[in-house]
């Protein structure tokens, strides 16, 4: 955390030339973005600010962004009918704190082109959206989003005809509680009418903890986005690929404690790679591949076709590890998923639990999964049941022991998988599941609060 604060002090050091603006209203910012120049610091008063409007413009360059931030990292309260608003070029905002919002639209809008909301926190309020994408190539990173309680999603992507390679990690996304319908998203990334549009937003080492608001956590509504090294820590709902095609979900720590409503991964549409993750303790199930509708408009159900679920380990879930045909014969699907890959995943079934549930479609192609079975199953190919032998490791984890029967059981060619959930190489013979045995370091871990979220406000694992 020290180290972190250190880096950001040199981010917003003057450079040469550059002009130290103080205010402390909202129509303070207005005035000096308009002579704002590249490498300027607007610092914002310590103290409650309500009522403001924040607007925040200007041109930055990559070198030299324009900076507005608080004196004091987490003092400068956002409070009342108060909102803020990013939009230019190369334009940072570090350290405010957006509080009991009294507003119907956005809490924040970050718009125009590679700006950056950092160590910042929306907690409360009635805010639709607390942070609203627009624009390319913006980030949001180390910010706490946490008790939105109103209907629409805690955080909205759009997605403007073009890929907008937004940056999206580091965060904490804290305690959103269930709203009892659709529409308690905590991330939803596009609408079902951009849902054929490409993204290519990353979403990354962010920390959801015990989002509640509905079974899409994260709902997936554009194509080509990636989803990694993320950690789902008694969340009751799921990672869900709603609509658009070619998406990764990788390297992703799913754990559920049994959580009612917990699950994994809904698969739905064409082309996604799910691959290395580590899914423990759900309630829904580990991996619904989602039956469709014949010629599905847009805001409906297409079937799920040409996707690779590979190299994951589902341990300990009461409902079935994978589902073949979610979904089939309701909302008008009947139609199965198909051509989908399924191979070298280690399942553990507990008792009472099932392996697989519903009938596969055309085209499965089954290989090297391992499983161990509580319920005898009938001879399937492409799976070995046996049992996997994991032990629980310091890290809470279950994992190969060295006599494990996953050791070098991966087959097919999977030269593109380079790494596992840990971030270490995969050489040699591949193990299955998410875990390659290997003493090389680890690069990705579950996360904490202590690593994620703003360094200014202190908060633990169940509370803030």
């Amino acid at each position: 955390m020290k180290a972190r604060l250190i880096g950001l002090l040199g981010l917003f050091a003057l450079s040469a030339g550059a002009a130290e603006h103080k205010v402390s209203s909202a129509a303070d910012i207005a005035r000096v973005a308009d002579t704002a120049k590249p490498g300027d610091v607007v610092v914002m008063a310590d103290g409650t600010w309500e009522n403001q409007v924040v607007v925040f413009k200007g041109k930055g360059t990559a070198e030299k962004p324009i900076t507005l931030k608080a004196a004091t990292p987490g003092k400068v309260v956002l409070t009342g009918k108060s909102s803020l608003t990013i939009d230019g070029d190369y334009l940072v905002v570090s350290g405010v704190f957006l509080k009991d919002g009294q507003l119907t639209g956005d809490g924040v809008k970050l718009a125009g082109h590679a700006c950056r909301l950092t160590e910042c926190a929306v907690v409360d309020g009635t805010y639709k959206f607390f942070v609203h994408f627009f624009g390319t190539e913006n980030r949001m990173d180390h910010c706490y989003l946490a008790e939105k309680t109103t209907e629409s999603p805690t955080l909205q992507v759009e997605v403007q005809g073009q890929p907008n390679h937004h940056q999206i990690d580091h965060n904490h996304f804290g305690h959103r509680p269930a709203l009892g319908r659709n529409g308690g998203e905590t991330m939803r990334i596009g609408y079902s009418h951009q849902s054929m549009t490409n993204s290519q937003t990353t979403v990354e080492f962010n920390l959801f903890e015990r989002c509640d608001g509905e079974l899409e956590i994260i709902s997936n509504k554009s194509c080509e986005n990636t989803y990694r090294f993320n950690t789902f820590l008694d969340c009751a709902g799921m990672v869900t690929l709603r609509h658009g095609n070619r998406c990764v979900v990788e390297s992703n720590f799913i754990i559920g404690h049994h959580k009612r409503g917990s699950g994994g991964i809904r698969v739905i549409g064409e082309g996604h790679r799910i691959i290395n993750n580590y899914i423990d303790g759900v309630y829904q199930g580990g991996f619904w591949v989602t039956s469709g509708i014949p010629d599905s408009p847009l805001n409906a159900y297409f079937q799920a076709r040409d996707c690779v679920i590979a190299f994951n380990t589902v341990v300990d879930s009461r409902g079935p590890c994978i589902e073949q045909d979610a979904g089939i014969g309701t909302s008008k699907r009947t139609l199965r998923p198909a051509n989908i890959t399924i191979a070298n995943n280690v399942f553990t079934v507990p008792s009472g639990g099932t392996l697989l549930k519903g009938k596969e479609g055309e085209g499965f192609k089954w290989m090297g999964n391992v499983a161990t079975a509580a319920a005898p199953l009938a001879e399937h190919q492409g799976i070995r049941v046996i049992d996997p032998k994991l032990e629980r490791g310091k890290d809470g984890l279950l994992r190969p022991t060295s006599g494990s029967p996953v050791r070098g059981a991966a087959e097919g060619d999977f030269a593109s998988v380079k790494a596992d959930i840990d971030g270490q190489p995969r050489s040699g013979k591949l193990d299955a599941g998410c875990d390659q045995v290997s003493n090389a370091p680890v690069t990705n871990h579950p996360l904490t609060p202590t690593e994620v979220g703003p360094s200014w406000m202190e908060r633990t694992v169940n509370g803030r």
